[in-house]
């Protein structure tokens, strides 16, 4: 700025009382031509926006914003002579153009203009964000589902793009495609305690291909609790539940028997349901069994669950001898049940059935690492991975 108030000191339109010349910027409405006519409503989207300099002036700067404050990008020439868009236009949105420029005399000019786009007349992109407000354990992640899927990886940049988290305290974090009309976000490592994060969605007006723009959604507020942490061990049939990283106490357990084997891995609570029934038909199971469980928290949509399970307290710390779930006593289970919130974390360790799914069963998402997470993102690699749909398991309980 210095060198540009130093010129203005000696170069200007107008003679001022001390004999100086006068820096005040000239109105250079007749020096730039622009593509789009002031206080219009019917400019057309799909092009690019044009400025161009008359009368022997120079275009010396050009920002273009709509209402919701997001920058037009564009490129002005080596002789600023003229200025385009290089970023599309967003439909139905309301612009403000600020031009700077300058003259054969060295003075500064300034036009300012205001300009509407037409609406889309095409389908819209409407993204449902995830969760709904409140206050989750530091496993929940963010999740983003869209009305039509995306699949070019362009298209898929500019949707996550417009999807913005902001988090206090600050954490790295990345999206990850689970599918064409899914993603997720997540932390490298769990959210902190007592967080508070934003997820909005800017993709509304923005073309994401021919006859699709970005359509309406409505942000999400989310805070986290405490950092709570159970591990569930099905060797020592022991679950240690840690509060903010201190161990608050552990409980004998029974988990999966063999032919109904738990899940090994990391699980994020998915609800918490003070009464289930639970029988052999919901699973397939061989063996019959019709229950009413107490003090159930689901841990995936095929019916894995934390519960009370007083017939087989004589065997909790034993045995493992249940169909899937986890099963505590009674007083155990409710300890836990009005301890944890959705969001909380239950790891699954040495039992011999398979790894918790990323997808499709609940949020598995932290049983995948770091670096493949973020190779599912459209933005922070150009390997895409997770193309292919997650297939949803049936809600099932299994006790």
């Amino acid at each position: 700025m210095a060198p540009l108030t130093v010129g203005l000191a000696a170069c200007g339109t107008g003679d001022s009382s001390d004999g100086t010349l006068s820096s005040a910027p000239y109105d250079a409405t007749d020096a730039v031509s622009v593509s789009a006519a002031a206080d219009s409503t019917d400019v057309d989207p799909d092009k690019p926006l044009k400025v161009t300099a008359e009368h022997g002036d120079t275009l010396t700067d050009v920002f273009a914003t709509d209402a919701s404050g997001r920058v037009v990008p564009g490129e002005l020439s080596a002789d600023g002579k003229s200025w385009h868009s290089t970023g599309s236009l967003a439909a139905g949105a309301r612009y403000t153009l600020q031009v700077s420029t300058e003259n054969q005399d060295g003075a500064p000019g300034r036009r300012s203009l205001r300009f509407g786009t037409k609406a889309a007349e095409a389908k819209h992109l409407d993204v449902k964000l995830g969760p709904s407000n409140g206050t989750y354990g530091v496993g929940m992640p963010l999740t983003a589902e869209l009305s039509h899927p995306v699949k070019k990886p362009a298209q898929r940049e500019l949707v996550e793009r417009a999807l913005r988290v902001d988090s206090k305290p600050h954490v790295e974090g990345s999206w990850h495609w689970v599918n064409s009309k899914e993603l997720h976000y997540r932390p490298r490592s769990y959210w902190p305690a007592h967080a508070s994060i934003t997820l909005r969605s800017s993709l509304k007006g923005l073309k994401v291909r021919e006859g699709l723009y970005g359509g309406k959604s409505k942000p999400v507020r989310m805070k986290t609790g405490d950092r709570i942490v159970a591990v569930a061990d099905a060797s020592s049939l022991q679950m240690t539940v840690k509060k903010n990283g201190k161990t608050i106490r552990s409980v004998p357990i029974t988990t999966g028997k063999s032919g109904y084997e738990t899940r090994n891995g990391i699980k994020v609570i998915l609800t918490k349901e003070p009464y289930v029934r639970m029988t052999s038909a919901s699973i397939g199971a061989g063996d019959f069994y019709d229950l009413g469980v107490h003090w159930a928290t689901r841990l995936t949509n095929s019916g894995e669950y934390v519960h009370g399970a007083p017939w087989s307290v004589g065997s909790q710390g034993v045995s493992n001898t249940s169909h899937g779930c986890t099963g505590m006593s009674s007083s155990n289970a409710k300890w836990f049940f009005d301890l944890v919130n959705e969001g909380d974390i239950v790891q699954h360790v040495n039992t011999s059935g398979e790894t918790m799914a990323p997808f499709g069963n609940g949020f598995g998402d932290w049983n995948m690492d770091w670096k493949k997470w973020r190779a599912g993102s459209a933005v922070n690699s150009d390997k895409h991975v997770g193309s292919g749909p997650a297939d949803a398991a049936r809600l099932r309980p299994q006790v």
